[in-house]
């Protein structure tokens, strides 16, 4: 499909076939969301309907094959170029001066390859539209190149004269393939972010046998109600209970938070979530399209299926543009055989007409300034995926920001040591970081690299023992100790005591809390209390206080609780109302929704899977690079660098790429309303109505690469 007729053509056909009730046709996407009665031979007629509307029907599958290479399809393109600028030479250089004029029989060998080879795909989708009654793009390639061919073959072998004009219709089909071109490329990027999710299930789940022993068996036969074993650093194969063992899972993919999780007997697993180094056995209880990573497929799929292209306002245009056209030229050539012209004459001041209209500078106008645009932000480190995401986003009203690894730096800092009464404070941090020196564990690596700033040496634990989702114990100066979560310590019968206070000061603060305990003779005693925090990012506070000198509203969605959510609100320079604690991931998307049902133009900033739905649901995503692939696929604006306040860069390139986009397709018609004219009544002759168009065509593209001078 090519542009908006394309989608209203096959809508058209599906809605005519018998049993189905709705069709909805994704033009970013090629592809249809159909709802039909699936008995008899719906299916069939469905794919019938599509071949018959001129296009090929594929299943969704094929959707979700490999990227193909950035250059694929490139071949027609770069044979026009070869093709045409001999063709170009001969009028550049008639503007210095010169004549190369080639001989006519190598202009005619030069451009018929690109009229009706590199061509007819614009004759094909032209066919489709008169057949539907309509006019588009396609179809106006179609008449203007044919006729400028049409009219060198008449002075040609009519006439035999040398200045002719294949080198229109040659160029004109080049530049409008190689927009083409680049918009195939676009929407290879819409089902990146599909294909990203389904990656995240494993291929393989290893079942429990009725009969005994393990199987492993595709994903895709695995059924709710069977126990499943999931092993160190697997991915979870499906939703489910566990039913054995202990581990920590990094549920990043799901929550965007980066603490992994404990899990015991009877705790939730989430399909796709990664195991940590516990095995254990769980029982599924949603497989396949139940599935929570389903479900998120599913928001993003329809998400993205409420797009429409950047270049929809052209397509209207040419719609009314083509039947306008030809009128006119039809009255020219009537016009002046009804006074006393010559049939010739007539003819030549028609085809003026339809050179003059040819399309080359409205079909070159988006595109140069979209190559401009994003070239220049690429430079500065904003790269625009989404032609819908630049054309929205200089009109953003409000902009939504995931909490961590967006405003965050991504990992806990010990942010607080408080000490018992009569307990010295850098004996105890030195038994804290020793004990967990062998961890992995992000609070551990927190606390070591406390200790580390303080230049504090750190000793070699003994008997060290790791407890599942509890903490970890062992010897340090030959005493013995456990760290872990206050969970741990309550259910060991460990009293906060006189750090209860601190308790709950530092959890009002949203504060992550364990506590380090000695085994003493009088049992076990909490000597210490230890606070993690996440980080606000460096500049954050200051790239949103400039946010808002552009009028932009911000507002924080967040999954912690509210305290910590309002803490790092306060942080950031945030009000109260501007932070929404608390937000599921499938909530997200819905407190997108509901910011866009006001009327206001959303952008959502993030990084996690779980931002996914949201960025798809946003009029513009913007994903941070150093987040994950699937958030930067499912937005249309990725930051290649954690720099905030590359934000408001997107949002001001976006607005200098579309005034240039409006500014080209200006002057586009502006050469067409003021041409048509003067050639319908004879003051422009096809030599200078092809010279016109070719200006037209320098105007455009060198107001658009001024926007190379842009900076953030």
């Amino acid at each position: 499909m090519t542009c908006a007729t394309c989608v209203n053509r096959v809508e058209r056909a599906l809605k005519k076939v018998p049993g189905v009730q709705d069709a909805n046709v994704n033009l970013a996407t090629e592809s249809a969301r159909i709802r039909y009665d699936a008995a008899g031979d719906t299916e069939a007629r469905i794919r019938r309907a599509v071949r018959d509307a001129g296009y090929e029907p594929r299943a969704a599958e094929q959707a979700l094959a490999p990227d193909a290479s950035p250059w694929a399809g490139f071949a027609p393109v770069a044979l026009g170029l070869v093709l045409s600028l001999p063709l170009v030479l001969p009028m550049l250089g008639d503007l210095a001066g010169r004549h190369w004029m080639l001989p006519a029989w190598l202009q005619f060998l030069l451009a018929t390859p690109v009229q009706f080879v590199l061509g007819a795909r614009f004759y094909r989708a032209g066919w489709h539209a008169l057949k539907a009654g309509t006019g588009n793009m396609d179809l106006l390639v179609a008449i203007g190149t044919t006729s400028g061919w049409a009219l060198s073959m008449w002075l040609w072998l009519g006439q035999g004269a040398q200045h002719l004009y294949f080198e229109a219709s040659a160029v004109v089909i080049t530049l409008v393939l190689l927009g083409k071109w680049l918009e195939t490329r676009a929407k290879r990027q819409t089902t990146a972010a599909i294909r990203a999710l389904h990656a995240l299930r494993p291929e393989i789940a290893h079942v429990l046998l009725r009969t005994g022993g393990e199987a492993d068996l595709p994903l895709s036969e695995v059924l709710a109600g069977d126990r499943l074993v999931v092993r160190p650093g697997e991915r979870v194969p499906a939703d489910g209970v566990v039913e054995q063992g202990e581990t920590q899972v990094d549920e990043s993919m799901l929550t965007g938070e980066p603490l992994p999780v404990a899990k015991g007997v009877g705790a939730r697993l989430t399909g796709g979530s990664i195991n940590g180094d516990g095995r254990v056995v769980l029982r599924a209880t949603a497989v396949g399209g139940e599935s929570v990573l389903a479900h998120i497929i599913r928001l993003v799929e329809d998400a993205q299926a409420a797009k429409a292209p950047l270049q929809r306002l052209v397509d209207r245009v040419s719609a009314v543009f083509v039947p306008v056209v030809l009128a006119i030229a039809g009255v020219t050539l009537g016009g002046w055989l009804l006074a006393g012209a010559g049939f010739e004459a007539a003819l030549i001041h028609a085809v003026a007409v339809l050179v003059i209209a040819c399309p080359c500078a409205l079909g070159l106008a988006t595109p140069a300034a979209i190559m401009a645009g994003t070239g220049v932000a690429a430079k500065h480190g904003i790269l625009i995926k989404d032609a819908q995401a630049l054309e929205l986003a200089h009109r953003v009203d409000v902009v939504a920001f995931d909490k961590t690894g967006t405003l965050t730096l991504g990992r806990p800092r010990l942010v607080a040591f408080s000490v018992a009464p009569g307990v010295d404070e850098a004996q105890a941090l030195a038994a804290a970081a020793s004990l967990q020196s062998g961890s992995e564990h992000p609070l551990a690596s927190a606390v070591l690299d406390h200790a580390r700033e303080l230049g504090m040496a750190i000793a070699s634990p003994d008997a060290v023992r790791a407890v599942p989702g509890r903490g970890t114990e062992g010897e340090v100066a030959a005493r013995s100790y456990l760290i872990g979560s206050l969970r741990w310590l309550h259910e060991l019968g460990v009293t906060p005591g006189l750090l209860q206070g601190e308790v709950d000061r530092l959890q009002r603060q949203g504060a992550t809390l364990s506590g380090l305990v000695e085994r003493a003779t009088e049992g076990l005693v909490l000597r210490a209390l230890l606070a993690f925090a996440d980080e606000p990012k460096p500049g954050a506070a200051e790239a949103l206080a400039h946010l808002r000198t552009r009028g932009v509203r911000i507002v924080l969605l967040s999954g912690d609780n509210r305290a910590a959510a309002l803490a790092m609100g306060a942080r950031l320079g945030l009000r109260p109302d501007e932070v929404r604690a608390e937000v599921l991931p499938g909530d997200k998307a819905a407190q997108i929704e509901q910011l866009r049902a006001t009327g206001q133009v959303v952008a959502m900033v993030g990084d996690g899977v779980n931002d996914a739905p949201a960025l798809a649901a946003a009029d513009v995503g913007i994903a941070m690079g150093t987040g994950t692939d699937v958030a930067m696929h499912a937005a249309g604006v990725t930051l290649m660098r954690g720099d905030l306040r590359l934000v408001e860069g997107a949002l001001a390139i976006s607005g200098r790429t579309v005034a240039k986009i409006r500014q080209n397709l200006f002057w586009a018609f502006a050469y067409n309303v003021a041409g048509i004219p003067l050639a319908a009544l004879g003051y422009l002759n096809p030599v200078l109505a092809g010279a016109a168009m070719a200006l037209s065509s320098v105007s455009v593209m060198a107001n658009a690469m001024l926007l190379k001078r842009w900076r953030p």
